[in-house]
């Protein structure tokens, strides 16, 4: 009985598990992005593309077991198409990611932080920031909607919470929907710690949360600038993330690019 060579085979046992990694957990996702309370998605993912991926490898796969029991040789056509359908596969979705930028949830999310601070910020007067919910709200509603989904559908607005008195910014969503912005004020309205409800940055799926960074709340300090503070580099917060939209990130969101999160 011809068997095919130990290369062969070799190639066959890396392509199965990879095409079933990466298209299964493509498709795991997909389904669970559907369902799931709170899932960090700027769109549903494709659920078709992967289910006709893992379709083929199975087809592919009964062609190569058939030629193994059967006993083919190294000749035998079958056993050159698992990767042949990885390679397919894989330079598909090199092509459809071309023309997409790959922008993370929490991306959008920290840059909304960060264009919310400074439209604030220009609308305070002498020592006091702005307080108002409706002037506020108004902010909202010129920047991108939330980057996730509630049981598959993308949100489209954010909500405001407006809280005084406070002495730091706000750690705990506890009862808070996702896509709610908590504007935090001091004692005097002297400035504000802004977060917002979300998920964690990393995490796909779970409950809303404060959009955090390694474990740190991801915190926007509004406060008015006075003269003496102009040209001056603004100390972050000790204790929180305060760090900056990756690059072309502002500007494929004010072009309108909408594009679902790569899965690793």
């Amino acid at each position: 009985m011809k068997r095919p060579s130990i290369k062969t085979l070799l190639a066959n046992a890396v392509c199965l598990p990879t095409l079933a990694w990466l298209y299964g957990g493509d498709l795991r996702d997909a389904l669970r992005a559907r369902t799931a309370e709170v899932s960090a998605f700027l769109a549903p993912p494709p659920v078709v593309w992967p289910a006709l991926v893992l379709a083929a490898t199975a087809v592919v796969l009964g062609v190569v077991l058939w030629g193994l029991v059967r006993g083919r040789g190294e000749g035998f056509k079958g056993y050159r198409l698992l990767p042949i359908l990885l390679v397919s596969a894989l330079f598909f979705d090199l092509v459809l990611a071309e023309n997409q930028v790959p922008l993370h949830p929490e991306d959008v999310a920290s840059l909304v932080l960060s264009q919310f601070e400074e439209k604030a910020a220009a609308l305070a007067h002498g020592k006091t920031v702005p307080s108002d919910p409706a002037v506020l709200r108004s902010l909202l509603e010129q920047l991108p909607p939330p980057p996730y989904l509630v049981r598959g559908e993308r949100m489209s607005a954010w909500s405001l919470q407006v809280r005084e008195q406070c002495q730091g910014p706000v750690h705990d969503a506890s009862g808070l929907a996702v896509g709610t912005v908590i504007y935090c004020l001091a004692p005097g309205a002297e400035k504000a710690w802004v977060t917002l409800v979300g998920l964690p940055a990393g995490e796909r799926f779970g409950l809303p949360s404060v959009l955090s960074v390694e474990g740190q709340p991801y915190v926007a300090l509004v406060r008015p600038s006075l003269p003496e503070e102009e040209g001056t580099a603004e100390v972050p917060l000790q204790g929180v993330t305060e760090a900056p939209a990756p690059a072309g990130v502002e500007e494929s969101l004010d072009a309108g690019a909408v594009a679902p999160a790569p899965t690793p």
